[in-house]
């Protein structure tokens, strides 16, 4: 007797939402939308809960295909499954309401990360929008739709940064902060990592949020007015 073809109905939103719901789980999200892989112990003093809590969490997103793990000796480490999680995270931040700060680290915090962080390899910020409306303006890619296309100029641009092959294209995704769309994709994965390698950006000691090196100032200032 054959076996009767499992038919899906709709997508069940609500599950999904509900354990995005959770502020702990929440806050590992968040945490991990850069694309770093984290152990359980870091994760637990993100969301401010013991170990053992931070275990069934992580377990639940484990489950649901939000987190992967991956494994270094006795170590575990976790991150996001791919690049669709951080994008509905980031779809969802732009619609959350602000939570109120209540001391200085909590403000330098959330200005440093309004300023410049990396979103699963891209910028974002002022300064990913700020990069993004400059190539715009200079004619280096072309939006449509969701879509940013590099033009000839954009090419040429992206050779001088010492990228010789760069992507055809990057993805459009609303910055949560802004409110106006950054270069994601593979184009903005791109730009990131070389501006990384030329240190004209670092990384900070508040996790996800990066600054602009004197030099990167300099060459940015030079090369897209920003």
């Amino acid at each position: 007797m054959a076996t009767p073809t499992r038919i899906e109905g709709d997508v069940d939103i609500s599950a999904a939402a509900a354990l995005m719901a959770d502020p702990s789980r929440a806050a590992v999200l968040v945490e991990l939308t850069d694309g770093r892989a984290l152990p359980p112990s870091e994760l637990a003093e993100v969301a401010g809960v013991s170990r053992s809590t931070m275990s069934e969490h992580l377990a639940k997103l484990q489950k649901a295909g939000f987190l992967v793990v991956d494994r270094g000796g006795r170590n575990r480490y976790y991150r996001l499954s791919g690049p669709a999680v951080a994008t509905a995270v980031e779809a969802l931040a732009a619609l959350a309401p602000r939570s109120e700060v209540r001391s200085l680290r909590q403000a330098n915090r959330a200005g440093a990360l309004r300023a410049a962080r990396t979103c699963y390899g891209h910028l974002a910020g002022e300064l990913g929008v700020g990069i993004a409306d400059a190539m715009i303006d200079r004619g280096l890619v072309e939006r449509e739709g969701e879509v940013f296309l590099l033009t000839a100029p954009g090419a040429e641009f992206f050779g001088d940064l010492g990228i010789e092959k760069p992507p055809r294209a990057g993805k459009s995704c609303n910055d949560w902060s802004e409110r106006r769309p950054h270069l994601a994709g593979k184009l903005g994965v791109a730009l990131a990592k070389r501006l990384f390698e030329l240190e004209w950006i670092e990384r900070t000691e508040r996790r996800r949020a990066v600054r602009v090196t004197k030099v990167g100032c300099r060459e940015l200032r030079k090369r897209l007015d920003i």
